[in-house]
């Protein structure tokens, strides 16, 4: 009988073989060209010039008039277009053409609108939802979110959760992608970019819950940016800058640059942000004997101060060789040359009769710095057959990063007399390298068949080291106990089949991935190696029948996975203190995720029932040792986590500048796991709702305001319950000097309900956190446009699934 590994070469070999089968042939093309003029037959300069094509108004290409109002579009294959001209001031003009040859048209007119230039109407849409079967799709182009930054816009994409910076779909951490690419940073870093980004240039943002087979295995979910097209040749830039006040002061100032040609395509953005952040957090432990009755009560208060300063940077570059063929090479920057992170802590001990003990007082003092860089080379080859193509793509990434900790602790009696000081220093340092290569081919095997299949590679090789010296005396003594060494290489090996076909009432979407995984880590210090090599398939199915036009039903069904971080596989101890220590676990195993759902449109109503099954679904606990008084922050693999609910969403227009979106959700989580011979299962009932409110005021709609509430009750995470929480946003934006500079003003957690607690309390384990995070501030804001204002980006950041687990968020 062949092996899973016999099995999975022979499908790549198959896949392989059709990929270089592919024969390529070019058609003819053609071009349109003519002249634009007003009603005094005088030239119109720089004027839109787009080219639709006429079956479903889809943008083709696009260009701009010369300064004597020529224009010429080239590399149009045969087919029926529709030729729209604008320009500022006057009315659209639109063409029909069936193009079988080179057109040079007639000069088109265009005629002033019926208001003076000075008093032209500012088009400001209203953000729309639409439900698919697979995603929700909520556009906001020219809409008044568009004028924030991409952060911002992610926080107001119905069914998406932000808390205390961590993204959440359906109570899973999603995977980022800006223009079908993923990004390749880690979640702190990924807010950093999407906050010094601006969302002018979004057109949609996906929020796809059953990703094809064509996505990683391990993108669960999928969050995609999708951004508008460079459509208009010439250049156009812009400058912003932002102040926030919360607990502290924080500012950001940035610049995007935006050039077009016939064959170029190039995009640079630069962002540089200097903020303070506060977080406080009390944590209180029953540490308990072996009856499991209350022995010593720990209470702590901690007072977090973080100080950074960060430049990013990300281009795109994109080359036209001919309709056919396109290179692209982009990149994602990051330098953190500046971080600072200090913690003072003071911890109450009790005896079980709440009499004080002891206190100590720990002070804690981190600096790092970090690069993160990351460079992708694509390019596509589109065949003579409309919607055929195959595509290429390589990435590279070099992570660095270096931490210097300090670490002093002074132990008073119940009588405020000092006892006796502990003090260390620690070094911690982490590179990474990352290589993916893969290769997809698409073709439309009719108008309503498509069948996709691809190729992927990754590797990823990472080293870490952590030293630590306790001082003794006023002298570094090396404590081998707590100094290590950590290797970890990774290899992926993956290939794809998707088939799609629409029929007159029917759509089905089938997909099948498999992915072959390699992984050995090696701790230098205890000569440990853990080795994992394993092959597992993944189908997708996604089916939908449309009832009449305004009702279909859906159901849908993927198979996933999640593989741990890099950082918690490395069982490296890091002491925050004397008792709270950080530790990883190279014994994770990967979480195999089962998700299933029905659902029904209606209008504009949906409504959804799920179930979700999690295999050894890892969670970070605050696991306590009783016996040595210690809390360690470690992931751990639960047996299973079951998860099922109800969804409801639906948006409408409530007045002609008035549009509202509402979705809740319904859910029960079922947490089970297993330490040593007992067996802990926790049941939760939560809820999830989300109203978003956007409004237009004044006549030519130049000012813009959007309220959105989110509300989680409590939820269990893991065997962590977290508290309910209420968060809610103010922002309004105004257009000013003539449409090219826009002021903002955003306030956040306006009833002072974001902040949560956490209970972790079942076998022996009673221990309970509060956090009071930093996200109830105002902030200011302005950007000013230059250049030609009408033209689109190209802006391409990639990810890929790999860099998301450079690291793990800070406790």
């Amino acid at each position: 009988m062949l092996n899973k590994l016999t099995v999975l070469k022979i499908f790549i070999s198959a896949i392989t073989l059709f990929l270089c089968s592919i024969l390529s042939c070019f058609g003819q093309e053609h071009s349109i060209s003519g002249k634009v003029v007003d009603i005094q037959n005088e030239p119109v300069s720089y004027a839109n010039v787009i080219v639709m094509r006429a079956q479903d108004s889809t943008i083709v290409k696009g260009t701009s008039t010369d300064d004597l109002g020529f224009y010429k579009v080239n590399l149009l294959k045969d087919d029926s277009y529709i030729l729209k001209i604008s320009f500022v001031g006057y009315t659209d003009v639109f063409k029909s053409i069936q193009l079988t040859k080179d057109e040079n048209l007639e000069p088109l007119v265009l005629e002033e609108s019926s208001e003076s230039l000075g008093e032209v109407s500012i088009i400001v849409k209203q953000p729309t939802v639409k439900k698919e079967a697979d995603r929700l799709v909520f556009n906001i182009e020219n809409s008044a979110l568009s004028e924030g930054n991409m952060f911002e816009v992610l926080k107001s994409t119905p069914g998406v959760l932000v808390i205390d910076g961590n993204i959440q779909v359906k109570n899973t951490k999603p995977t980022i992608f800006i223009n079908n690419r993923k990004v390749h940073l880690t979640d702190e870093e990924l807010v950093e970019l999407l906050e010094g980004s601006s969302a002018s240039s979004i057109k949609s943002v996906e929020v796809i819950t059953n990703p094809s087979s064509k996505y990683d295995a391990s993108s669960g979910a999928v969050i995609n940016i999708v951004m508008s097209k460079n459509l208009v040749t010439g250049y156009r830039g812009n400058v912003f800058t932002n102040y926030r006040q919360a607990v502290f002061a924080s500012y950001d100032a940035g610049m995007s640059h935006f050039f077009k040609s016939e064959k170029i395509n190039f995009f640079a953005n630069y962002n540089y942000s200097d903020s303070k952040i506060n977080r406080n957090n009390t944590h209180n432990t029953n540490f308990l004997d072996t009856n499991h009755d209350v022995n010593e009560i720990w209470e702590s208060k901690i007072d977090r101060n973080t100080w950074t300063e960060k430049h990013n940077f990300n281009f795109n570059f994109d080359y036209s060789f001919n309709d056919k063929n396109t290179l692209s090479l982009s990149s994602s920057i990051l330098f953190l040359p500046y971080f600072k992170y200090k913690t003072l802590t003071q911890t109450n001990v009790f005896d079980a009769d709440r009499n004080l003990d002891y206190f100590f007082n720990a002070n804690n003092l981190s600096r790092d710095n970090k690069h993160n860089l990351g460079f992708d080379l694509d390019y596509i080859h589109r065949f003579k057959k409309e919607g055929e193509k195959l595509t290429f793509n390589s990435h590279y990434t070099s992570y660095d990063f270096n931490r210097k900790q300090n670490v002093k602790s002074e132990y008073f009696d119940a009588d405020n007399s000092f006892m006796t000081a502990t003090e260390f220093n620690t070094k911690n340092n982490q590179d990474t390298e990352i290589f993916t290569s893969q290769a997809d081919y698409t073709l439309p095997a009719d108008d309503s068949t498509i069948l996709e299949m691809g190729l992927k590679t990754s590797k990823i090789k990472t080293t870490s080291d952590i030293t630590q010296y306790d001082i003794i005396n006023g002298e570094n003594v090396l404590n081998t106990t707590n100094t290590d060494a950590f290797n970890y290489d990774e290899a992926i090996f993956a290939g794809y089949v998707n088939y799609s076909k629409d029929w007159e009432k029917l759509s089905l979407i089938l997909g099948l991935r498999a992915e072959q995984t390699n992984v050995k880590g090696v701790s230098i210090s205890n000569h440990e190696t853990n080795k994992q090599d394993y092959l597992e398939w993944f189908p997708t199915a996604s089916i939908s029948y449309n009832l009449s036009d305004k009702l279909t039903v859906y159901s849908n069904y993927k198979r996933s996975i999640e593989r741990a971080d890099y950082q918690s596989l490395n069982p490296f101890k890091f002491f925050l203190n004397d008792n709270t220590l950080v530790v990883g676990n190279p014994n994770l195993q990967p979480v195999f995720i089962d998700h299933v759902v029905l659902g029904t449109s209606f209008k504009s109503y949906t409504i959804e029932a799920y179930h979700k099954t999690l295999r050894n679904n890892i969670f970070e606990l605050p696991i306590q040792d009783n016996a040595n008084n210690l809390i360690a922050y470690t992931p751990v693999n639960l047996d299973k986590t079951i998860e099922y609910g109800f969804d409801f969403l639906t948006n409408f227009s409530m007045t002609k500048n008035w549009y509202l979106s509402f979705v809740t959700s319904f859910y029960n989580v079922k947490g089970e796991a297993t330490f040593g011979n007992s067996q802990v299962k926790l049941d939760q009932w939560s809820n999830f709702t989300q109203l978003q409110n956007n409004f237009r005021f004044l006549k030519d709609n130049s000012l813009s305001a959007n309220f959105i509430v989110t509300y989680s009750s409590d939820n269990l995470q893991g065997l962590i319950l977290v508290k309910h929480i209420l968060k809610s946003e103010l922002s309004v934006s105004k257009s000013i000097l003539n449409k090219k500079g826009i002021i903002s003003l955003a306030v956040s957690d306006l009833f002072n309900m974001h902040d949560y607690g956490a209970t972790t309390r079942y076998l022996n384990q009673d221990n309970y956190s509060f956090t009071d995070v930093d996200d109830r501030y105002v902030k200011i804001g302005f950007r000013y446009k230059f250049g030609n204002t009408n033209l689109q980006t190209n802006q391409r950041t990639s990810q890929h699934q790999e860099t998301n687990r450079l690291e793990k968020q800070s406790n």
